[in-house]
């Protein structure tokens, strides 16, 4: 027999039983999780392991091999004289997994197939707070149909497309509600790009960078695994995810995890939200710019916006040489991180707070007085034992966890995946 079904949820409150399409989709699922975590094993040991019926896995195997989403890899044998069992792995190397970014100054894009194997990686100096939100998406759009063109070279057509933007999402709409940085309002981004991909039907989704960051780090990262955890983005302005006992905090609305808008100064400098104070005047890459280089800062109509690598180059030369107005703005801003880190702490009580963005590349700077000033203002003292730690995911850590949250979304419903294609030689015929 099959695994117990589980009940649902019905409007009224009432618990229902799964349909058997649903049921279906759920043992789909719970398969290809199996394999993904547990690598190549037979039929048997998949029932054995998952609890379902063997004739019931044979038939889910059927299902998920015509979709192409796993592959035989030989025998296995049970035992010195048990008969042979073969074995099946995980494969969907022909399904995509499409992450990409749009910041303040790039498009950063990471693409991989169901395996893991990355197709496409690559980030693309933009300057989408100076072109608008129409130039921007048209240009999101043209970089998306390139990148898709590439995955399709590489064998692979995306199923799914994430796009991270750094702002208030609400992502069952795909809306980004509030984008102070890119000064977007109301803007339904998912739509936008459909139209923009023409008749490419490929699912899109949009969600906060710093929410696709934070998962990226909490399976890949530096921390990985760490359950209670808070991810910085170091970009222009700052985001903040939230691991809490694994799972990513999101809010009853979605809108959780907008650190960079707590306020630390009422005296300060006004935010790109419109609010005096911001941590993210204090903190954020265009703060730390504006002191450090004044005459390069964000906004000046005369200065080109290049790729943030090279900004941040610039300002590590400048410690590297020595520059006193350098080396004061980085350690302020390394003060001020510790300062809104210990807020962080006395809230969630993560074990580890990762930086990433600009913040990982000046960490050797940064962290010791961040640490310092965090220790001394977190309420529970060393008990909370709270570290920074630098990510080592670069620019492109929003892009790759929208990836893997495509991957997370194909897992969840295999049946988004239709038949595997069919192979075939140069005069045509079915291999």
């Amino acid at each position: 027999m099959t695994q117990r079904q589980s009940p649902t949820r019905s409007a009224n409150g009432l618990a229902q039983p799964l349909g058997h399409a649903s049921l279906r989709r759920a043992n789909l699922a719970l398969v290809l999780r199996h394999l993904r975590e547990e690598g190549s094993c037979s039929r048997a040991d998949i029932a054995d392991s998952t609890g379902l019926h063997r004739a019931t896995v044979s038939n889910l195997m059927a299902e998920l091999l015509d979709r192409g989403l796993v592959r035989e890899v030989g025998t296995e044998r049970a035992g010195a004289i048990g008969r042979p069992r073969r074995a099946v792995a995980l494969d969907g190397s022909h399904v995509g997994a499409l992450g990409m970014e749009i910041n303040v100054d790039y498009i950063a894009v990471h693409g991989t197939d169901l395996s893991g194997r990355v197709l496409v990686e690559r980030r693309i100096g933009f300057d989408a707070m100076g072109q608008g939100p129409d130039r921007s998406l048209a240009e999101l759009g043209r970089v998306t149909r390139r990148v898709i063109g590439d995955m399709k070279r590489a064998g692979a057509s995306p199923g799914g497309i994430v796009v991270g933007v750094p702002g208030l999402v609400d992502s069952g709409r795909g809306v980004v509600a509030f984008a102070p940085n890119l000064g977007w309002h109301g803007l339904p981004v998912a739509d936008r790009l459909r139209e923009e991909l023409g008749g490419l039907r490929v699912p899109v989704t949009v969600d906060n960078d710093a929410n696709l960051a934070a998962l990226a780090e909490f399976t890949s990262g530096v921390a990985a695994g760490t359950a209670d955890m808070v991810s910085l983005t170091g970009e222009v302005g700052v985001g903040g995810g939230i691991i809490v006992g694994g799972r990513l905090l999101r809010g009853a609305d979605g809108f959780s995890g907008e650190v960079g808008h707590l306020p630390v100064d009422p005296g300060g400098a006004r935010c790109g939200c419109g609010r005096v104070g911001c941590w993210e005047t204090k903190v954020g890459f265009a703060a730390l710019v504006r002191s450090a280089t004044p005459d390069q800062a964000y906004g000046l109509d005369t200065v080109p916006t290049p790729d943030p690598e090279e900004r941040v180059r610039e300002i590590a030369r400048g410690l590297a040489d020595g520059d006193e107005r350098t080396m004061g703005a980085v350690a302020e801003v390394g003060r001020w991180l510790g300062l809104g880190g210990s807020i962080l702490v006395n809230l969630f009580n993560p074990r580890v707070i990762v930086i990433g963005g600009y913040f990982a590349r000046l960490a050797e700077q940064l962290i010791p007085p961040a640490q310092a000033e965090l220790e001394q203002l977190v309420i529970a003292g060393p008990a909370a034992r709270c570290r920074f730690m630098a990510s080592n995911l670069g620019f492109g850590a929003a892009s790759r966890g929208a990836a893997s949250m495509v991957v997370d979304h194909i897992m969840d419903d295999p049946t988004a995946i239709g038949s595997a294609p069919v192979a075939h030689n140069i005069a045509g015929q079915r291999l």
